[in-house]
């Protein structure tokens, strides 16, 4: 009787150890108040979901900044398993893509944030060579900053992401080149600044999900789930969501649209799946 109730409670427990989800962490933000984080990580847990995949994401103990993020996935820490950002040549040498835009290419498309007793600074820009006269800030790690430098124009690199917007305010540097994604909520976020009328910088810049190269099962499960949230109209809905109202806002019909060259941009990118990208114009 004894080992017929031991048998019966070891069988019990067969399906909760089947079904337990492996934790992955994502990088933590650097602040408090640094809300890049929120869209990322809900298409993270829509696609996980959507992939029949067992896995639990939560943030990391640790904060970290992007670099440091892929530093740790590069060398196959246990501090992070998933991060995000935009790609490039580099990058996808070091750790392994996911190739679908978690944002629609979003992120190339750049507004301007100025100090706000000088909103009108760049108004005058008509053309890339008009912007070579302005000082960009920027992170001192970003595919970004090696980017505009490589289209000739000025850059202040900075380590710390709060400390961009503080030295904005006091004029360290002219302008700070922001996704449509990410303006809003630092704009909210920072004083003594405002956002730039005039103009837009585009160029092409996916921001993946990155695993580590030797974690392809969960590479797979990213983007199986990816692929089945396009098809679904999942993620569809999950970008208006997050990103409807700041599109309409931004107005880039009215924007001179300047066009950035990307050097460091992969051959590999899926340019040519029309779906994964977002039009604007």
């Amino acid at each position: 009787m004894m080992r017929t109730a031991v048998v019966l409670l070891l069988m019990s427990l067969i399906p909760t150890i089947t079904l337990a989800a492996t934790t992955i962490y994502y990088p933590r933000p650097e602040s408090a108040i640094d809300r890049r984080n929120i869209y990322p990580v809900k298409v993270l847990e829509l696609v996980l979901e959507k992939s029949g995949a067992r896995y639990l994401p939560r943030a990391s103990p640790v904060q970290m900044p992007q670099s440091r993020a892929l530093l740790e996935l590069a060398t196959g820490s246990k501090l992070v398993h998933v991060a995000w950002g935009m790609t490039s040549i580099e990058r996808e040498q070091q750790v392994l893509p996911v190739r679908i835009p978690i944002d629609k290419g979003l992120l190339g498309w750049r507004l301007a944030l100025v100090a706000d007793r000088r909103t009108d600074v760049l108004k005058g820009v008509r053309s890339i060579g008009d912007l070579r006269a302005f000082t960009a800030g920027m992170g001192h790690d970003w595919p970004d900053t090696a980017l505009f430098r490589a289209n000739g124009l000025e850059v202040v690199d900075v380590p710390n992401y709060e400390l961009l917007f503080r030295m904005l305010a006091n004029g360290r540097f002219d302008y700070f080149p922001r996704s449509v994604s990410e303006v809003w909520a630092e704009l909210d976020a920072h004083e003594g600044l405002a956002l730039d009328r005039h103009i837009v910088l585009h160029y092409p810049a996916p921001a993946y999900f990155f695993v580590s190269k030797d974690n392809t099962a969960l590479a797979a499960a990213i983007a199986r789930g990816f692929e089945r949230a396009i098809a679904d109209g999942s993620f569809d809905r999950l970008f208006q969501q997050h990103f409807g109202k700041q599109l309409k806002r931004a107005a880039i019909g009215r924007r001179r649209v300047l066009e950035l060259d990307n050097p460091s941009l992969p051959p590999e990118t899926p340019l040519g799946r029309k779906e994964l990208w977002l039009k604007l114009r």
